[in-house]
């Protein structure tokens, strides 16, 4: 089972009602997000839990198998979501997630531009080796040359935005439209007001 029964209540799972449904509610945005149910689940209760949980704390609270439990921690920690830490007197593996929202944020960034932009880059470099090849058309090397001037800038723009600290791009956000308003001035931008001179 990989995820909590509609008949299961507060009791028998013995989580708040409010978590529960958090739970639920991204086991199933994990779905839209390429994320196993039963991953996003573990997180989910990982995040919102007081204490560290036992692989068995886990499987108990959401209902699932232990082998599955077992995978999908693998695959967290993978992710650097969640952590194995130490409990006094206790032998087993226990597991707390990262509940700091910026690294959260900046773990699966990191993690998803490794498994999609940085293959999407060695694909397109390897295609632009070729592309003076005579038998390739010129509409098509100029879509490889616009396809390969996104793809370095958008990998470009990651490396920067990474060393960018994380109040700084609170602020920048907090800006929204503003700041697209303010690329109207720069050069190439659109709707540049009139000189008055």
């Amino acid at each position: 089972m990989t995820e909590i029964t509609k008949e299961a209540d507060a009791e028998s799972t013995g989580l708040p009602a409010a978590v529960e449904a958090f739970v639920l509610r991204w086991g199933d945005l994990g779905g839209q997000w390429g994320v196993n149910r039963s991953v996003a689940q573990i997180q989910a209760l990982l995040l919102l839990s007081d204490r560290p949980l036992t692989a068995e704390d886990i499987a108990d609270t959401l209902g699932m198998a232990r082998s599955n439990v077992s995978n999908s921690l693998k695959e967290l920690l993978n992710w650097k979501l969640v952590m194995r830490v130490p409990v006094l007197g206790d032998r087993r593996d226990h597991f707390v997630a990262e509940t700091d929202l910026w690294q959260m944020a900046s773990k699966v960034a990191q993690g998803r531009k490794e498994r999609e932009i940085d293959p999407m880059v060695t694909a397109i470099r390897a295609a632009m080796a070729g592309a003076d090849d005579p038998a390739i058309s010129p509409a098509v090397r100029q879509r490889l040359h616009a396809m390969h001037d996104f793809i370095t800038s958008v990998d470009s723009w990651y490396q920067q935005m990474i060393t960018v600290p994380p109040q700084q791009i609170m602020r920048l956000i907090r800006l929204g439209a503003k700041v697209v308003g303010l690329l109207r001035y720069l050069p190439g931008g659109k709707d540049k007001p009139a000189d008055d001179g």
